[in-house]
């Protein structure tokens, strides 16, 4: 155990041994951010210019109930973080959820998008989406969906802020009109799934929703604040609730859970934590930390069997963020863990200059490593 934790740990086995577990737990968010490898401390030492917000969530299990206690940190819904391709997790489970409501259709018919050339099925495009976060995937479902009945399906189950406007990635981003799907309901029998018309989006009012100095606009620079207004908005707090509704389900009354299968939720919850070799993609480009940004982002490190991570990641704009469940069955532990921060030191967004290979990433898997190393480390004092 490295010799930095040893004084804390004293403390933290008399916080075990003297108070009621299920009441009094260690802050090991505050411990985390406090440490001394330059990983952390070159972002906690400019914390403002890094915009960074954090959620930890230590689970207990007391007999048939769990206890999520959060630890946060500069997590607040007013200050506005651009999700990127997080909020691919709602494409995914309202995808699901619509699936079940439609008795012609599952996760395994084909379907197209008029004007597209893939043929496909809603299987293979949820698992791109979490495998290697594919654009074009999410978008496709989108279509299915639609921005109205995204948003609707989030309020009917009390989950706020939150408000999807755009599809990634795409001219087409803000279209309100989808496309039409077609759908082979066999081998000779195709449908027609008709577009929806959706409501425009209105512009946000957030702080920190102008940011930079400059932004890039068709190779000209436009010297003024990026506006974000009119784009997604999925802030920490939200995916967080996002997240226990799908691990634990049972938690929540059933208006405010997610209308899935057994067979559905086990599809999702392999989707989230399968390592892109898995399903067929090249291991040197899409290794096991490519989108597991927690613990192994800035490692090609093989991630071990006993270690899972269901999960959902995000960058774009210099806004890095991931959203995971971490699971060790070796040592027992389990934990959730929510951070994004700005990597965009010159303040100009559209230029491709963020710093997420030396800032961004090095610091959210150490962050995972030291919350994960505080966790065990609990684990072997009880």
């Amino acid at each position: 155990m490295a010799k930095r934790y040893v004084f804390f740990l004293s403390v933290l086995a008399s916080l075990l041994f003297s108070c009621r577990p299920h009441i009094e737990q260690p802050d090991f968010l505050t411990v985390a951010l406090s440490s001394t490898n330059s990983k952390i401390k070159r972002v906690m030492d400019s914390v403002a210019q890094y915009e960074l917000q954090v959620r930890y969530t230590q689970i207990q299990r007391i007999k048939d109930s769990v206890v999520f206690t959060d630890y946060n940190y500069q997590i607040n819904d007013s200050n506005y973080f651009y999700p990127a391709s997080t909020v691919k997790i709602l494409t995914a489970l309202l995808t699901l959820e619509k699936l079940n409501e439609m008795d012609s259709l599952d996760l395994y018919t084909q379907f197209y998008v008029e004007g597209d050339s893939l043929e496909t099925t809603f299987a293979n495009e949820i698992s791109k989406i979490f495998a290697v976060s594919d654009n074009e995937a999410n978008n496709r479902l989108f279509e299915f969906l639609g921005q109205d009945r995204i948003n609707k399906s989030l309020k009917d189950k009390d989950l706020a802020p939150v408000r999807i406007s755009h599809r990634l990635s795409t001219e087409n981003a803000f279209e309100v009109t989808t496309k039409p799907l077609i759908i082979y309901l066999n081998d000779t029998t195709v449908t027609l799934l008709g577009p929806s018309t959706n409501r425009p989006a209105k512009p946000l009012l957030l702080k920190g929703i102008k940011k930079g100095a400059g932004y890039y606009e068709e190779n000209t620079l436009a010297n003024e604040s990026f506006d974000f207004s009119l784009k997604n908005y999925f802030p920490l707090s939200t995916q967080n609730e996002v997240l226990k509704r799908i691990i634990f389900p049972e938690q929540f009354s059933k208006n405010e859970q997610f209308n899935l299968s057994e067979d559905q939720y086990e599809f999702l919850l392999k989707a989230m934590s399968d390592l892109p070799k898995n399903i067929g993609y090249d291991e040197m480009d899409y290794y096991d930390g490519y989108g597991k940004f927690f613990m192994f982002g800035d490692t090609k490190d093989t991630i071990p069997q006993y270690l899972k991570i269901y999960n959902k990641v995000g960058n774009a704009y210099g806004t890095i963020t991931d959203c995971a469940y971490i699971t060790d069955s070796k040592n027992n532990i389990e934990f959730m863990l929510n951070a994004t921060l700005l990597v965009n030191k010159d303040g100009i967004f559209n230029d491709n200059k963020y710093e997420y290979e030396e800032i961004g990433l090095p610091f959210l898997a150490q962050l995972g490593r030291e919350i994960y190393n505080l966790e065990v480390a609990q684990k072997q004092l009880k």
